[in-house]
């Protein structure tokens, strides 16, 4: 290819008029193999595109497309990668053969099989021992080095790409030894923890990310922590399985300048399949230590620790930092890269940025670090003819030379120490299990099975039974309070208030908790088997047309058991408005304790058509969903979802120890979060209940201060058809568990022929819409503030109610006009 490019801001018209001659990958058909010439798009996407390996002269091989048609998923550096077609066409490629560009990064594509003398070496070699400590060599010559004091805190920053075992890891290192938390300014979740038997050290599970290049919001956060904090070493977690991919990261960590060792995981199944690594030619071509281990199993971990320590300790940088090659396309990388360390030497200092990391981010156009370096006009317009230069000379554009530079050093590496197998069991096991999960005709009746099961240990079985031994203990535990209360004559009020209001307030939303946790075991299960990812692959094209990307469908469906852990769900969208439209649209799925009001409801007012009400319901609350965030998008979240660029991983057998950690944290975070703002709740709503407007404890509700206030709201409701103030106060108890309306109107209403003659059928209808639409309980708010804060937890509930009065009185008076009572 002997096209130039120019500056960063003509890429797109460039790329176009390639675009015009050439076929994109959206136009290939399943099995072809083809060569990538020229990467469209710009910006963000761009970058991404290039850091998951898509470059010029890389091979690329159409695998399938999803059961609707699109997404398409692609074979790329040995691992699967999902693409929309949109996306698609933005990539020029040629057939293979027919371009003269040739990469190292695609030699292993067309790599022969290999013979059984091979493989029987790569088992010998695969067996040798990987010295310890004792070894001489750089990275343990003492003599020279000059160790931190003893008492100094080792803190680490664990890093690798999703889904190389890194929790695993960490919760191997760690043990029960680690807290979980928010990294400052975000609500990406931070987990700290002390290396086992090693208390003056601090290990920091960095969010899994591909790149050091701010795409998403993990990955902002990961490199802002390391250059920000710098931590006294990095342990970096690559997948044994696929390290070409996995190696992009470890390059751009070793820039950084901090002590890093490798640890190389998932070596018993690269072994397995009959591959190998020559772990010590690695460490010579990398200059970090390397270490084989095997997360799942805790092996290799102690070496692990011991290097990781000893690095840390006597702060061992890595001796290689520099990955240019000065004969590569006649040095043109080489020079403009050594050249742009030159000019911003003095800034990058003054900014606190390793001189090398600054360099490469310079070229790839990155803004956050041009901030940060503050160049002047004159260097800035140097630094700009540089680069120009080396495009030219080197035929691609700044970002694409960078990128390539990097997997033609990671191709030389794994070329003189990894030997592979040509297709490993476990990769051949997920092709099968593709055939059933992800094909045209299976994938959709199977997903809704899956799910269905799901839903039905955990509302019917699982959960259902741990959630009722916590109701009778919650039971328990206040008549037991309660009857000591009365024997040590506490007085009304305070009995009252701890009866009443704590354990009454508290205690019916306590129960939730077995939900939750039992929802997350098996979502995490699912996660770790590798078919969430499929999911989203599946259900990508219909969320598309709402603005949402396939990676939204789990916090809805969780929405329909319970929309706490919904929410909580919606953490791993990669984009801050895909996640905030999906906040939105998650609690007009009908969570199940509506069901008890669904229930009482059609029984009184609609007997013998009770499942018809309900389902109606349900589809009423996804048809309102899908309309609010497909207005949402167009207005307040005008304009495009993240586009859909994801790995797809083998399948495997999840941690149940990993899974058990994952739990603990989300109930841990559940009762933390959530009960702060449910017990204050509890308190207002129990003070509003007890009070008379003069501040007299009362037990007649009528007399209520809430009563009172339901007095003034319940004109508003008139139009609905449920003006009484009874069925006022009973939403409004409603706000802190859904299943606390039908009670209240147990008490307030002395009987169902009571309710029958205050309310009709037309107005019953009205009512369970209201209750199907309006905000959810408390619970829920308090989770939703804390992920998007208090502003979006009051506007939420503000729009709910609203979006419910309309479509109630829609509903009323729809009824009204063709004459139903």
């Amino acid at each position: 290819m002997n096209s130039t490019y120019s500056h960063t801001n003509n890429q797109e018209s460039i790329t176009s008029s390639f675009h015009n001659h050439m076929t994109t990958l959206a136009d290939i058909a399943i099995g072809d193999r083809v060569r990538v010439e020229v990467v469209g798009g710009q910006g963000a996407l761009r970058q991404h595109f290039l850091d998951m390996g898509i470059i010029p002269g890389t091979v690329m091989e159409l695998v399938k497309f999803a059961p609707m048609g699109d997404p398409m998923e692609f074979l790329i550096h040995g691992y699967e990668l999902t693409l929309r077609k949109e996306d698609a066409s933005r990539i020029s490629i040629s057939p293979i053969g027919q371009s003269d560009t040739q990469s190292p990064s695609a030699a292993k594509f067309d790599t022969p099989l290999q013979t059984a003398s091979q493989k029987f070496e790569n088992r010998r070699i695969a067996l040798t021992e990987h010295p310890g400590l004792g070894e001489g060599g750089r990275f343990h010559e003492k003599a020279t080095e000059h160790p931190l004091p003893e008492d100094t805190t080792l803190t680490f920053a664990l890093a690798g790409n999703q889904n190389c075992g890194k929790t695993t890891l960490f919760n191997q290192l760690t043990g029960s030894n680690q807290h979980v938390g928010n990294f400052p300014g975000v609500t990406v979740d931070r987990k700290d923890g002390a290396i086992k038997d090693h208390p003056n050290t601090d290990i920091v599970d960095l969010p899994g990310i591909y790149s050091m290049s701010p795409y998403t919001s993990e990955e902002l956060v990961s490199r802002q922590y390391i250059l920000d904090e710098r931590p006294r070493g990095i342990i970096n977690i690559v997948d044994a399985t696929n390290i070409e991919r996995n190696l992009y990261l470890t390059m751009q960590l070793m820039e950084l300048d901090i002590p890093m060792v490798l640890a190389l995981n998932m070596m018993d199944e690269l072994q397995g399949n009959g591959g190998s690594v020559r772990v010590n030619k690695m460490e010579e071509l990398l200059g970090i230590p390397v270490v084989p281990i095997s997360a799942v199993k805790n092996q290799g971990v102690d070496e692990l620790v011991d290097h990781a320590l000893h690095v840390a300790r006597y702060q061992e940088r890595p001796s290689r930092q520099d990955f240019c090659d000065p004969n590569d396309h006649g040095g043109a990388v080489h020079r403009c890269l050594h050249a742009i360390m030159h000019l911003i030497e003095d800034h990058a200092h003054r900014a606190n940025i390793p001189i090398r990391f600054a360099a490469t981010k310079v070229i790839e156009g990155d803004t956050a670090v041009l901030e940060r370096l503050n160049l002047d006009k004159n260097e800035y317009e140097a630094m700009e003819h540089i680069i120009s230069q080396m495009e030219e000379e080197r035929g691609l554009d700044r970002a694409a030379a960078i990128a390539d530079m990097r997997f033609s050093f990671i191709e030389k590496v794994v070329s003189q120490t990894v030997t592979k197998p040509h297709e490993s069991r476990e990769h051949e096991r997920s092709r099968q299990i593709d055939k059933i999960l992800t094909g045209r005709f299976t994938a959709i009746p199977m997903f809704i099975l899956i799910m269905g099961l799901v839903f039905w240990l955990t509302f019917n079985v699982v959960g259902s039974f741990f959630q009722d031994l916590v109701a009778q203990g919650v039971e328990i535990l206040t008549q037991t309070v309660n009857n000591a209360l009365v024997e040590s004559g506490t007085s009304e009020v305070v009995r009252s208030l701890i009866v009443d209001g704590v354990f009454g307030g508290v205690g019916t939303v306590l129960p939730i908790a077995p939900i939750v946790v039992t929802m997350y075991f098996f979502l995490s299960l699912l996660e770790d088997t590798g078919y969430m990812a499929r999911v989203a692959f599946v259900m990508d094209r219909p969320l598309r047309k709402i603005g949402l990307s396939g990676r939204s469908i789990v916090p809805m469906l969780m929405g329909f058991g319970c929309t706490v852990p919904a929410v909580m769900s919606t953490r791993t969208l990669p984009s801050e408005r895909d996640r905030k439209l999906t906040v939105l649209l998650t609690p007009f799925m009908s969570c199940s304790t509506k069901l008890t009001i669904y229930a009482f409801f059609s029984a009184v007012f609609f007997p013998g058509i009770e499942g018809v009400v309900t389902v109606a319901l349900y589809a009423l609350g996804i048809v309102v969903g899908i309309a609010t965030s497909a207005i949402a998008n167009h207005t307040i979240f005008k304009g495009e979802a993240v586009p859909f660029v994801m790995e797809l991983p083998n399948y495997r057998i999840p941690s149940v120890k990993s899974v058990l950690h994952l739990v603990w944290d989300k109930m841990a975070d559940f009762l933390q979060r959530a009960f702060t703002v449910v017990f204050v709740a509890s308190i207002v709503v129990w003070f509003l209940q007890s009070f008379t407007p003069t501040l007299t404890l009362t037990d007649n509700p009528s007399t209520s201060i809430l009563a009172a206030a339901a007095g003034w709201m319940a004109p508003v409701f008139s139009p609905l058809g449920f003006g009484d103030w009874r069925f006022c106060v009973a939403l409004i108890c409603g706000f802190m568990a859904k299943e606390i309306v039908v009670s209240t109107l147990s008490v307030l209403f002395d009987g169902t022929s009571a309710l029958l003659a205050t309310l009709t059928p037309l107005g019953a209808a009205s009512f369970l819409v209201f209750c199907l639409l309006y905000t959810p309980c408390v619970a829920a708010i308090a989770v939703v503030r804390r992920e998007l804060g208090g502003k979006w937890a009051i506007g939420i509930v503000i729009f709910q109610c609203l979006v419910a009065w309309v479509c109630a009185f829609a509903v009323h008076l729809i009824g009204s006009c063709i004459g139903i009572a």
